[in-house]
Formats: C-alpha cells, sequence, structure tokens
C-alpha cells in the first residue's frame, strides 16, 4: 500500500465530503479512493470515516487522526516546495572536485566573474591530488583523462589538448636544443609521475605522422605528482619537461618558454566534467557548467588568436 497516497486520499475525501469529489480532485476512479481508506482504516485498525447511504461523517478517532495529519501533509508540501526552489533558484552552495592543476588553471580564474554574476551562490572546491574522486559525492567533479571516463554519470568535455616539451631559454641557452627525440637522453628531463608509467621511459607521438609512437630512454631529475611544480621548475630552466598545450601557451607566447621537438607530443588529454545524473540537476549546476564551458572555449580561442603554440 502506497501509506503516503493513502493518507491524502482521506484527507481529500474529510475535505470534500464524499469519495467521488475526492476522487476527482486526486484525478483517480472512486472505487480506488474507497479502497485506498479502507486500507489505511486496517492499516491503523480503527473506522477513520462512518459511511451512511447520505452522508460521511468522521468518527472520533478520524477526527483526531485527520488534525494530525494536515499539519503532516503540510510539512511534506512545505518540504517538497524547498527542494523544488533549491533546484529552480540559483543560490545554495555548489560543490566541485577538482585535482590541483585543473583548480588552479580552470576553476579559480573563473570564481570572480560567475560570483558576480551569481552572488548568492557559494563554491565548495574541494582539491583532490588522488585519483579516484568519487563524482558521486559532488555535484560537479573535473577529470582529465586521455579517453573518456567511464561511469554511471554524465560527462562532458570541456578541454582537448596536448602535451608539448618545453624547455626555457635560460636552459636552451645552457645546453642547446635537442634535435631529435634520442637527444632527450642526454638532457635533465622533468617528468610527472605516473601510476604504471615508467620515468625513464618518455612515449612520444609525432603528431604530423599520424601519431606515430616512439618510446626514448631518458634519465629524469626530477620527477613530481604536481604539474604546477613541474611547471614552476621548467620555467626557472631546469630542464625539459612535458607541459598541457592549454598551460603552455602563454608562456610561449610570453616567452618564457620554448617549444621543442615539435611536432612530437607526449600525448593527447581532455578535460571533462562530470555530474553524477541528468535527473533534478539544479539551475546552479546547470549555469555552472555553462559558464565553465563558455569561459574555458574562449580563453583557448583567444590564446590561438593570440598566437597559439607552434
Amino acid at each position: 500500500m502506497d501509506r503516503l497516497l493513502s493518507m491524502r486520499t482521506f484527507h481529500a475525501v474529510a475535505e470534500h465530503g464524499s469519495f467521488a469529489a475526492a476522487a476527482r480532485a486526486l484525478d483517480m476512479a472512486p472505487a480506488g479512493a474507497t479502497r485506498l481508506v479502507s486500507d489505511l482504516e486496517a492499516h491503523l485498525g480503527t473506522r477513520l470515516l462512518q459511511r451512511t447511504t447520505r452522508r460521511l461523517a468522521l468518527t472520533d478517532s478520524g477526527e483526531a487522526y485527520l488534525a494530525k495529519l494536515r499539519a503532516i501533509l503540510g510539512d511534506i508540501d512545505e518540504a517538497h516546495a524547498e527542494v523544488q526552489a533549491t533546484t529552480r533558484d540559483m543560490r545554495g552552495t555548489l560543490r566541485i572536485c577538482a585535482p590541483p592543476v585543473l583548480a588552479v588553471h580552470i576553476l579559480a580564474p573563473l570564481i570572480h566573474d560567475f560570483a558576480q554574476l551569481h552572488p548568492n551562490v557559494t563554491l565548495d572546491i574541494h582539491v583532490d591530488a588522488g585519483d579516484n574522486q568519487s563524482v558521486e559525492d559532488f555535484d560537479i567533479t573535473l577529470i582529465g583523462a586521455n579517453q573518456p571516463p567511464e561511469g554511471n554519470y554524465i560527462a562532458r568535455p570541456i578541454l582537448h589538448g596536448e602535451g608539448l616539451l618545453c624547455a626555457a631559454p635560460s636552459y636552451l641557452k645552457r645546453h642547446g636544443s635537442p634535435q631529435e627525440p634520442g637527444d632527450l637522453a642526454r638532457h635533465r628531463c622533468l617528468r610527472i609521475k605516473q601510476p604504471n608509467n615508467p620515468s625513464r621511459q618518455w612515449r612520444l607521438l609525432h603528431s604530423g605522422d599520424s601519431d606515430r609512437p616512439l618510446t626514448v630512454e631518458v634519465a629524469p631529475t626530477m620527477l613530481a605528482n604536481h604539474a604546477d611544480t613541474l611547471l614552476r621548475a621548467t620555467l626557472d630552466g631546469a630542464g625539459i619537461s612535458s607541459i598541457p598545450t592549454d598551460l603552455a601557451a602563454r608562456h610561449i607566447q610570453s616567452g618564457e618558454l620554448v617549444r621543442v621537438l615539435s611536432p612530437w607530443i607526449t600525448g593527447r588529454l581532455s578535460v571533462y566534467v562530470a555530474m553524477p545524473t541528468r535527473k533534478f540537476i539544479p539551475s546552479r549546476t546547470r549555469v555552472f557548467v555553462d559558464f565553465l564551458i563558455d569561459r574555458t572555449k574562449h580563453g583557448v580561442a583567444t590564446r590561438r588568436l593570440g598566437g597559439g603554440v607552434a
């Protein structure tokens, strides 16, 4: 038995004075309304309505039950209204999870402008350096992956890029520029630590030759699990590293970094925004995702117009 529906049916019968009127109000058959009230009485073990051929009357138990029921149904309707309001209204807290590099370079630059547009939305950002973010625990999760992530959630791509081999001009002045991939063996290589990826083997792809792969042996002088640490060391002239296109672009344009071994790349990476489900997504979530995608695309277009990367 649908207990809540039985309670609503009894309430409607008492308010309208008949099963037929209550059934019309609830869009059900009169026989269905009669059965639901009878089931409720059987569950409670008492008669709520005194039925005669001419009219319905509440029993003493029915009067007492109806008084409590009005408050209960009122609270339920109010709770439903509040939840629906949070789904529609641009207010409340938006919980976001992202790895450090995406939090710093994608999320942080958007916070001011989004807050100006939607001052009643609070962004609760969780920066997680692990590889096992639980999409179900957050409204939005940013994921970097070389292929679309799989799971019981919806993932939309917001950015596509490549890993570019880069070095600071000061490093190249001291050590020279590699002319072919094998030259990396004699250079100071800075590597990001990745699971199941041997640090002494650097797999490159020739982007101008259908991504022809090549593995070169290197002796890393630095390993880090933090992309910004790697970027900082590269900018300071510590060696050659792989920098994602979107991070490298502005430093290449400014002359702080130089791309080497073009058109070789270290791989392709996409950034996805993931949400647990499409159903009942609050307006603040949908609006933030659209804002994120729009601003990211605009930023990429602006950098390309500004000179891009070679």
